[in-house]
């Protein structure tokens, strides 16, 4: 038995989301059903972090585990053959699978698995900041018509560094069993008409970073001042923060590990367009 670790990459607009469901319009079912095909029988397919309906992934990390011995290529080259266009194998690594009673659970040390092992992950939001919205954007950048001020947004930003309960960006329909996460970086940065920003924690909530980028809009637009931010952290209510933001702009850029793990990872750089 081996553990097959993949880079995946995708374009989410077709897509409801990376999990499963009935109707398989989703990232993991068209995976799922190219593993199926390539290896034979049925694969579970293990991501990183799921990604919701209309957001990308610049690398999502999978891992599964199969009896097959292909060639590290092989796995790129085959899988994408069964792939629509909106969705690639980057790239493919090969770990071994601890003997069954050497760990205590998948999240032990000595096994990886794609998301227990990650000790990091970075998002990036595409903001297009015009009076007029751009066809060629649709699907690949959020939009805001109202002229933006990154001074204050960078400002706010740094309220939400460090290791807070984020409970006032936390969905109300979010699972996770604690609401506090440590935000390591939030970088702004503006190419031309295009807003970048990037956000990089230990662990995101559900629909985190779309609820924060809602709210640092409103600083942007002189809505709200910078210090709002750390009202919103203190007060942790949900319902005084923003509205959820449009996933459109939304990508799932690196995931980090340990070292130990040698996985072939791309550079957390941007969109090739950008």
């Amino acid at each position: 038995m081996k553990r097959i670790v993949l880079g995946v990459q995708y374009d989410g607009t077709p897509w409801q989301g990376w999990q499963t469901q009935p109707n398989g319009k989703t990232v993991q079912d068209r995976l799922e059903a190219a593993l199926q095909k390539f290896t034979q029988g049925p694969v579970d397919a293990i991501c990183a972090g799921r990604t919701d309906s209309g957001v990308h992934a610049l690398e999502q990390v999978v891992h599964f585990d199969t009896h097959l011995s292909r060639e590290i290529s092989s796995w790129v080259r085959g899988l994408n053959a069964f792939l629509p266009s909106s969705i690639a194998v980057r790239w493919a690594h090969e770990l071994p699978v601890p003997v069954e009673g050497d760990v205590a659970d998948r999240g032990a040390r000595d096994q990886f698995h794609a998301r227990f092992s990650a000790t990091a992950r970075t998002y990036h939001y595409v903001l297009y900041n015009n009076p007029v919205r751009s066809p060629l954007l649709e699907g690949k950048a959020g939009w805001v018509f109202r002229p933006l001020e990154l001074e204050p947004m960078r400002r706010a930003a740094q309220h939400l560094v460090g290791t807070h309960d984020f409970s006032a960006f936390r969905a109300v329909e979010c699972q996770a069993k604690s609401p506090v996460r440590t935000m390591d970086e939030v970088r702004i940065e503006r190419r031309g008409d295009l807003i970048v920003f990037s956000l990089r924690a230990n662990a995101f909530l559900h629909h985190m970073v779309r609820n924060i980028i809602g709210s640092l809009i409103y600083v942007g637009n002189g809505n709200k001042p910078p210090e709002w931010i750390t009202e919103l952290l203190l007060q942790r209510d949900r319902g005084l923060a923003a509205p959820t933001f449009m996933p459109d702009g939304l990508y799932l850029a690196q995931v980090a590990y340990d070292p130990k793990w040698q996985l072939p990872q791309q550079p957390t750089g941007l969109m090739p367009w950008l």
